[in-house]
């Protein structure tokens, strides 16, 4: 038997061994979407205590998710170049040390930070859990598995919301952010335990710092610019003046991210050890895979964050409540992405499931746009589920077809480039909506304002405290307003948000098209470092010494083939 083929049987695992090793990579998982979801349900409550404003509540998600973005393609490249394990343990303790902080937060300014922080740990975890799995586990086999990651990111989803609006209700809101911390220090240990890598050879590690610092600086300068245009420019609810898109301003911040995004493809094209390496968009699976990567982020971040502020600002639910309400959606996750899984699995087929669960997108999206304050709650429950089984269906499979057809020596960086680009998408996404939903919020005001100072006349001795609470401007605490006003700002507010959903339709209708263009290839039965020894031993019987095993030879030969045939 020749020596890779004894390193092929040796490194593939039983069904209960892989099942041990990902025991460890589900909890850090489960760490860092707890840390995530338990704070969504409070985030207006949060937001009202610190005296922030609409823009101050979107930067508190996009902060998070723009870091995210950015250093996702880093901890791909440092996937390919050393010690996955370690890599994965060192952004279980930066996401929790950073969530642990945001909870000794004073201002918006000092969340939004720790915030960012938090989306550096988030982005690791995020990538190097897919290129974790790619190592002990080949596509094929990989679906019912990722149905258990789509399990753990249900079960964190519901219970998150469900858990932060309690802790809000009875403790306060800073206690969601110290609640993880336990569950990390137990993951941290099962991680260590159970996890074993196979082992890889080393590689000299070369970082692209330029790289680092021009995509920050183009996506940073995009992000700011689509947060403020357009938007009132006074704390005031009173004052109802708008920015222009293009004025200075404008073209400063969108000429500066044009330029640091074409320096940034010049210096990817020139770097020995590039970020992103551009060549991986010569693969039209990984280009396609990136295009409906951006609408699945679009739909996922944007859901998340927006249907929590419905719930509580334009149906006047507390955040307990809230944390209900959107229990659809997830249940919509979690049984798509089981159930799809399995039957990935099971059958080998993949594409009819994205084709499904992309036209799911598109219906949840516009079907939310339709919503008011007063839409029938079995019509929104059906809504969110949508949404959510074609966000289940879609995320996890885009990646799991990207590493099908990536060469083995890249697989870190081809995945981290899909979850890049995923939450990529979903900061730009959660940037618009909620600058779309500022706007028209505020124009919404302007058009209401009689009807506004109406309710408050009405109010007797209330009514100088809460003029003067939306004269502050601050995100108004909607369940705490007396009826009269509180109608009105629901009304105010559903028409704002489901104004914002349409933004994601298009998105989501280019989403499909990439889907249905994505070439159908059957998926690899080998893991990554089978498919690595695999190309070891081909490169071998290329300059094997004539006299050599012909046996060994000949098996090696046929081993590559399968594995080509499979991989496309």
């Amino acid at each position: 038997m020749s020596q890779a083929t004894t390193r092929d049987t040796a490194s593939r695992m039983n069904h209960r061994q892989v099942l041990e090793a990902l025991s460890g990579l589900l909890l850090g998982m489960f760490v860092s979407m707890l840390a995530s979801t338990v704070v969504s349900s409070s985030l207006p409550v949060i937001i009202h205590d610190l005296d922030g404003n609409q823009t101050a509540y979107t930067w508190v998600v996009t902060a998070t998710l723009l870091t995210t973005a950015i250093s996702t393609p880093i901890w791909g490249k440092l996937a390919d170049l050393t010690n996955r394990k370690v890599l994965y343990q060192l952004a279980i303790v930066i996401f929790v040390l950073a969530t642990a902080a945001a909870g000794f937060s004073q201002s918006p300014e000092m969340l939004i930070a720790f915030r960012a922080v938090q989306g550096i740990g988030a982005g690791g975890l995020a990538a190097l859990s897919q290129v974790l799995m790619a190592d002990i586990i080949s596509p094929r086999e990989r679906g019912r598995y990722m149905g258990l990651f789509g399990a753990v990111m249900a079960l964190a989803t519901i219970g998150g919301p469900l858990m932060g609006g309690v802790i809000t209700d009875a403790w306060g809101w800073r206690w969601n952010f110290f609640v993880a911390l336990p569950v990390a220090v137990v993951a941290l240990i099962l991680v260590q335990a159970t996890l074993h890598v196979p082992a890889r050879a080393k590689k000299k590690t070369t970082i692209d710092y330029l790289g680092i610092v021009l995509l920050s600086t183009a996506v940073s300068l995009l992000l700011v610019w689509v947060t403020n245009a357009g938007t009132h420019t006074s704390d005031s609810w009173a004052d109802l003046g708008n920015n222009a898109w293009w004025s200075m301003t404008t073209v400063l911040m969108v000429g500066g991210a044009l330029l640091a995004a074409v320096l940034f493809i010049i210096v990817e094209l020139r770097s020995r050890e590039p970020l992103v390496p551009l060549t991986l968009f010569r693969n039209r699976t990984f280009t396609l895979s990136v295009v409906a990567s951006i609408a699945t982020g679009i739909a996922m971040f944007g859901a998340s964050v927006f249907l929590s502020q419905y719930m509580q600002l334009a149906r006047g639910a507390t955040p307990t409540e809230a944390g209900l309400m959107t229990i659809p959606m997830i249940g919509g996750l979690l049984v798509a992405s089981v159930g799809v899984g399995t039957l990935v699995t099971r059958y080998g087929k993949w594409k009819p499931y994205l084709v499904v669960g992309a036209v799911l997108l598109i219906a949840g999206s516009y079907l939310l746009s339709t919503i008011h304050y007063d839409t029938d709650f079995f019509f929104v429950s059906v809504y969110m589920f949508l949404l959510g089984a074609g966000v289940g269906m879609t995320m996890q499979n885009l990646v799991l077809v990207v590493q099908n057809t990536t060469r083995p020596e890249e697989i870190g960086v081809a995945s981290s480039g899909v979850t890049f680009f995923r939450s990529l998408g979903g900061t730009i996404g959660v940037s618009v909506m909620g600058a779309a939903l500022a706007s028209r919020v505020v124009d919404l005001v302007a058009e209401r304002k009689q009807d506004i100072t109406n309710a408050i006349m009405g109010l007797g001795d209330q009514a100088q405290y809460w003029g003067q609470q939306l004269q502050s401007g601050s995100l108004p605490k909607v369940s705490a307003m007396p009826d009269t006003l509180r109608v009105v700002f629901e009304d105010i507010y559903a028409n704002g948000i489901s104004h914002s959903f349409l933004i994601a339709v298009p998105f989501a209708v280019i989403s499909l098209i990439a889907i249905v263009f994505l070439p159908n290839k059957p998926l690899t039965t080998m893991t990554t470092g089978e498919r690595l020894q695999a190309s070891e031993a081909d490169f071998a019987t290329v300059s094997v010494p004539e006299g050599m095993d012909a046996l060994a030879a000949t098996g090696s030969t046929r081993t590559v083939r399968a594995g080509t045939r499979d991989d496309g």
